[in-house]
């Protein structure tokens, strides 16, 4: 039987093993809760279910949710390049698809979904976006489209068979344990490739310090229910302090102690540049592996304003961010020094 409280129920995440899933495990470990992870790889420790299935197999995903109260789903595959397409649409799609489907057919009442900010981006400016804001119409990305097709169909699906449904849409999440944005910013620096800059112009981006997504999950979760006002909605989460992107990375290399930056080149040329890799690796097969932030998508995403406004989580979920970008920015750089990620 199911628990009819939040402490001691039983959560399952998918995607448990990746950056956002380890520290949303922690969290319900913390609060009391049951904790399935379902992923490709065992999280090697004894607080949690383990259970390896791939969120692309329906009968693995139906088995691994049954008797969840609630469902984290946070797995997908971040893959910003053009080419990667057919995985990242089984991924973000197809498995998100396999979940909805595995929470009807078993009955868990609750689906909080880790979408993204790119869902609404159309590769121009947007500044203080709030969630009037349109599915974006021009594609950008498998990643951002596969997002899009995914969040329509959950938010949708909320009331059916019992399920009720929720969005939340991170931007730049960083913190400890990041294997993807600040590891890419170090090796580059360490390589000598940050020397310079891309793009001559001053663009604001929010960032998301991962303590403060793990808690507006638990809230999403701990609000969500049949006529709540977060069910069925989607909601922007970061930190609520836009800053230039260039001005994050200074700080991260300042308090690393890494070369700084000396100049600044036209993206248009890097962009270029971008396109070229990319087709080169659309030809060839390239196979996934660690972006190095050389896409079209990443280059668009570093020389456009692209802030939200976090009011409707403010609002509905009583989201109040805790950890500052200085502080999430120190706590990161402390994590990576103390266990050798640089």
């Amino acid at each position: 039987m199911r628990s009819t409280s939040t402490s001691g129920q039983t959560s399952v995440v998918t995607g448990g093993c990746g950056f956002v899933g380890k520290h949303l495990m922690d969290a319900l470990v913390a609060r009391g809760d049951r904790v399935i992870c379902v992923d490709l790889t065992d999280p090697g420790r004894d607080d949690v279910v383990a259970v390896k299935a791939d969120i692309t197999d329906p009968k693995a995903v139906r088995d691994a949710v049954a008797g969840a109260d609630t469902v984290f789903h946070n797995a997908s595959a971040v893959h910003t390049r053009q080419h990667d397409a057919d995985l990242v649409w089984r991924v973000n799609l197809e498995g998100t698809r396999n979940v909805l489907a595995g929470c009807r057919e078993a009955g868990v009442p609750k689906l909080v979904y880790v979408s993204s900010g790119s869902v609404v981006y159309q590769g121009k400016d947007i500044e203080d976006g709030d969630e009037s804001l349109p599915y974006a119409a021009v594609s950008q990305a498998p990643y951002a489209d596969s997002k899009i097709a995914a969040e329509k169909e959950v938010l949708a699906f909320n009331g059916e068979g019992g399920v009720t449904t929720v969005a939340l849409r991170p931007h730049v999440v960083f913190g400890p344990g990041d294997g993807r944005f600040l590891p890419a910013v170090i090796r580059h620096a360490k390589a000598g490739r940050l020397r310079v800059q891309v793009g001559r112009g001053t663009w604001l981006s929010d960032y998301t310090y991962v303590s403060n997504l793990v808690d507006a999950l638990l809230a999403a979760d701990r609000l969500l229910a049949p006529g709540a006002a977060c069910a069925g909605q989607a909601y922007f989460i970061t930190n609520g302090e836009p800053m230039p992107f260039w001005d994050f990375v200074r700080a991260v290399l300042a308090r690393l102690e890494l070369p700084p930056i000396k100049a600044a080149i036209p993206h248009q040329l890097v962009y270029g540049i971008a396109a070229i890799k990319e087709s080169v690796g659309a030809l060839f097969g390239v196979r996934p592996g660690p972006e190095d932030g050389l896409t079209r998508f990443a280059i668009r995403y570093m020389c456009t304003h692209h802030y939200f406004s976090i009011a409707k989580a403010r609002r509905d979920l009583g989201y109040d961010p805790r950890v500052s970008v200085s502080e999430g920015i120190e706590e990161t750089c402390a994590h990576l020094i103390a266990t050798g990620g640089i």
